[in-house]
């Protein structure tokens, strides 16, 4: 029994072993990235010689001053990000109910048209986006970068819900029909709670790509007024007078710590994302 017994755990402990020295790189870079940024190494040492803050003076000073602060880009990268993930998910909702629970013409083509929109790439739509978004007066506008990227996130949404609401019987609403409830209220009462652990995740999941984006800032929004914190980290580093590797990797960190801190509190939710609705 004992042998029996010690075989497992030694398997969990090669595993352990395995799975450390695979994290082992990755986790030296993010030391390295911590330390750096609240010290200043000298030229060629391996380890700082002193405790010094002054890579975070972007939080009290401005690093350019052809450049906004950090609080207002912040505040644009915080309003990208919400208005996107509330966007996608208002829309989400309705459209997945609709193609879950109605037979309408066409029904078949949208649902494989979700997947089509889905797995293509942005960058090739980029050109196409950038011309009608100059057609609508939106280029260079949080507001235009903003409906780019609900409308992108929209497809992965729409079908995520939809399998959220596929999993809530059809006997839930049919009681509250009998009952005399419209078909907006059972849907409010009785339907949209059954589906609160996708929209949860995907609320989440929403707000943390639109906090990570990049690309679509860069192109379709490049000056000053609409900058997010991943297009002020590039141009901080790719500026002649301001490129400084120690300020870099403190507005990395800076910039990191609020995905941090939304994963450490709701990993559980995002977890839901591969599961289903709430049957009952």
């Amino acid at each position: 029994m004992s042998r029996t017994a010690a075989v497992p755990g030694l398997r969990i402990w090669h595993l352990v072993a395995v799975l450390s020295a695979m994290s082992a790189p990755l986790v030296i870079m993010y030391a390295f990235q911590i330390i750096d940024s609240v010290a200043s190494p000298a030229p060629g040492a391996l380890w700082p010689t002193g405790f010094d803050l002054n890579n975070w003076r972007f939080l009290w000073e401005s690093v350019d001053s052809g450049r906004p602060g950090i609080w207002q880009v912040t505040f644009n990268t915080f309003v990208f990000a919400s208005v996107t993930s509330l966007s996608v998910c208002a829309f989400s909702l309705t459209a997945a109910y609709a193609l879950s629970r109605l037979n309408f013409p066409a029904r078949r083509f949208f649902l494989a048209g979700l997947i089509v929109l889905h797995a293509f790439p942005t960058i090739t739509l980029i050109i196409a986006i950038f011309i009608i978004l100059q057609y609508l007066g939106l280029y260079d506008t949080l507001a235009g970068v903003i409906l780019v990227k609900a409308a992108l996130e929209l497809p992965f949404g729409i079908w995520i819900m939809k399998g959220f609401y596929d999993t809530v019987p059809w006997e839930i609403e049919m009681a509250g029909v009998q009952d005399g409830a419209s078909r907006f209220r059972v849907w409010w009462s009785l339907v949209l709670p059954q589906v609160q652990p996708g929209l949860a995740a995907l609320l989440i999941i929403s707000f943390l790509s639109g906090w990570s984006e990049f690309v679509l800032p860069l192109v379709l929004a490049p000056g000053a007024g609409a900058q997010v914190l991943a297009t002020y980290m590039n141009a901080v580093i790719a500026s002649e007078t301001t490129q400084d590797f120690g300020l870099f990797k403190a507005i990395g960190m800076f910039y990191t710590r609020p995905v941090i801190v939304i994963y450490l509190i709701f990993q559980k939710r995002l977890m839901n994302i591969y599961g289903g609705g709430t049957k009952g």
